[in-house]
Order: structure tokens, then sequence, then C-alpha cells
């Protein structure tokens, strides 16, 4: 079989398998499909000669996160998003600040990384992705306010978080680890994301300006989407702050052309991003086999509980915080802000991209791999039970 050959067989047999569980997932409605996905891709993992290859991380940023990101930006509600800006704007800029320096110290103290080990795998973790959860509460008819903080802290924090992530591998690379130098660093890559997104988001206007039809309208907001990342990472910048502010950039301005509502536009990057989503989650879940866990399973969990007690710190703080200054957050709406911290693909491309970067603890990249896994099955797994034990539905 040639190379060309085995690549076809490759798409179909991950469409395939992502029908048939896509099927399964809406007959138990128990598992959310990213849950499904990600379990299936760790099966598909450990079977003998199995056709799904070892993704890296690079890869898998730069081909699938850029089309999720810029998808979650043009159809999130800006209106909504204003009103809730206050508890999203702490969420993703002190929440990720708290949860990289918590797990940091708390996985140096008591799982034995060193300071810098530790603040990477913080990094790691830091940008939520609750991709399984949105999706439920869109299912529901849940408040919109609930979904436009999950859905925007997700976004958001997939920015600062990555940001945070490089500035960290820096100062690793670079042989002498520091608070100064790191925030340096992040400084520099967000704000050279944010000036790429800029640019790029108001050319990508200029170009939507002269589409008159939807085929060249999706043609130019794929180039907006990859044009922005790649510039960003050419110019050493963060690719995902400048994705997530080109998304912004279009979706407030491109409705004033008169564009981006037409039904075939949004419905080819809904496609696209359940497409990216299916492929992603087993190809995630496939990325290591789960015997490299067995030997580090301890500090997986160990690790876990970290996750989710500095996931409660930032959430409950937080957000009572923001409670005095916008609209009401019940709190059923912080229960499930908390247990809807999932971290998903991000997190894995991320720890892959640092399996074997010198300078960094061989441990770092398949703990990570192991929480996340952790974090959707019990996570993920058990949302649906929360959601109707919150009554989310019925919340106000």
């Amino acid at each position: 079989m040639s190379a060309e050959q085995r690549f076809l067989l490759l798409l179909i047999l991950v469409g395939g398998l992502a029908t048939v569980l896509g099927l399964v997932s809406r007959r138990a409605r128990m598992l959310p499909y990213p849950v499904v996905l990600a379990l299936a891709g760790v099966v598909v993992g450990l079977l003998p000669g199995t056709p799904l290859p070892r993704i890296g991380g690079d890869i898998l940023l730069i081909a699938f996160v850029p089309g999720l990101v810029f998808e979650a930006a043009l159809t999130l509600d800006l209106a909504e998003l204003r009103r809730r800006l206050l508890p999203v704007g702490l969420l993703v800029t002190v929440g990720v600040a708290l949860t990289v320096v918590l797990i940091g110290a708390l996985t140096h103290l008591l799982v034995g990384f060193s300071w810098a080990d530790g603040m990477l795998l913080g990094a790691i973790l830091a940008a939520t992705d609750p991709i399984a959860v949105v999706t439920l509460l869109r299912r529901i008819k849940a408040p919109a306010g609930l979904a436009s903080i999950l859905e925007g802290e997700s976004l958001l924090n997939d920015g600062t978080g990555v940001a945070v992530f490089a500035a960290v591998l820096g100062t690793i690379i670079g042989g002498s680890p520091s608070f100064g130098d790191a925030s340096l660093r992040f400084l520099l890559l967000t704000v050279g994301g944010a000036v790429v997104g800029l640019a790029v988001g108001f050319l990508g206007l200029a170009l939507l300006r002269f589409a008159e039809d939807a085929s060249l309208e999706i043609l130019a907001t794929m180039t907006i989407a990859y044009g922005s990342y790649l510039v960003a990472d050419i110019l050493h910048a963060s690719g995902i702050v400048a994705v997530v502010v080109a998304g912004i950039v279009v979706a407030r301005y491109g409705a004033s052309l008169g564009k981006l509502h037409g039904p075939q536009l949004l419905g080819f990057w809904n496609l696209l991003a359940f497409v990216l989503n299916a492929i992603l989650f087993i190809l995630v879940g496939a990325a290591l086999p789960a015997s490299t866990l067995l030997p580090v399973a301890g500090l997986v969990i160990v690790s876990f509980l970290i996750m989710l007690l500095t996931r409660a710190i930032p959430v409950y703080g937080l957000l009572q915080l923001a409670h005095w200054r916008t609209p009401p957050i019940p709190w059923r709406w912080r229960h499930l802000t908390f247990w809807a911290g999932l971290r998903g693909a991000l997190a894995v491309a991320l720890a892959l991209s640092v399996a074997a970067t010198p300078g960094v603890d061989s441990r770092v990249s398949v703990v990570a791999y192991g929480v996340v896994l952790l974090s959707l099955v019990v996570q993920g797994g058990l949302i649906s039970p929360v959601t109707r034990l919150l009554r989310i539905e019925t919340a106000s």
C-alpha cells in the first residue's frame, strides 16, 4: 500500500469511526461526544498494527487549533460576552496566572518536579477546553450568560495559556529559568500576537468587503484564521493570541459589512469544527500509548487532584469578586464553571510538543497527557449528571 493510499485509509477510518461513535454518543447521553472520541482513540492506539500515526504537538497546533479557535470566535455571542466581561477577564488573566503558579508550586512540593518543570506543567494545564460542556448547554438551552462565561473563558485563555506556556518553555530552554524572564517573554508574545491578529483581522475585513458570495467568504475567513497563526508564528509571537484577536475583529466588524450571517458560511465553519474535533480527539487519544502512563500513574492522580484544587480557588474566589460589579452569577453557575474546567486537545498538543525537549523533565508530557485523559473521563463523563443535579436548564 502506497503512502497516498495509507493516508486515504486513515481519513476513511477516522471518519467512519467518528460517525459510528457519534451515533453511540447520541444513544448513550451520559457520555459526551468528545469523551467517547478520546476513549476510542486510547483503545485504537493500543491495538497492534494500528494505522493511526503518532502526531506531534506542533502538527496538532498548526493544523487543528487555528480552525477551532477561529470558529469559536466567529460564533461567540459578543453582546452577552460584554455583559460578562469582568468575570471572564478575571478568569483568563488572574485565573490563568493563579493556576500556573499553584500547580507549579504544589507539583514541586508534592510530586517532586523542579520549580521550572512544575510551572511548565501548570502552563500546559492552564487552558480549559469545555467543548463537551458547551455542546450540552446548547442542547438543553441553558442560560446565555453561563454559556458566555464558559465559551469566553475557553476562547480567551487559549491565548493567555499558550502564551504563558511559550514564555515558561523559552526561559527553560534559555538555560536560566526566572520569573522576570518568563514575564518579559509572555508580554512580548501576547502583545506581538495581538498586533498580528489586529492587522490580519482588519486586512481580512478589507478582503471580505469584496466577497460577493459565500464561497469567497469561506476562503477569506480560512485565510484569516490560518494566516494570522502563520504570520505570528514566523514572527515568534503567539499564534493562538493572533487567531483569537483576528476572529473577534472579524466577528465584531464583519456584521457591519453585511457579511458572516449567511447560512453557508456559518454552516461550513460548524461542519469544519465538528470534523476537526472528531479527528483531533481520536488522534489525541492515540497520541501516547496508555502503557506509558502506568509507571507514573500515582503522579498523574496526584496532579489531577491538584488541578481540581487549583481550579476551585480562582473560580470561586474571582467569580465572587466579579459578583458585585456585574449581572448576578448564581452559585449553580459557579459550581458548573468549576466542574466544566476540562482540559482537552490543546493541553495534549502542548504536552507532546515538549516530549523530547532538552532541559524538560520527560515525565512532564506524560503526566500532562494522563491528567487530560482523567479530566475528560471523570469531569466530562459526569457532566450530564452534574448539570441535572444543579438544574442548570432551570437556573436563571
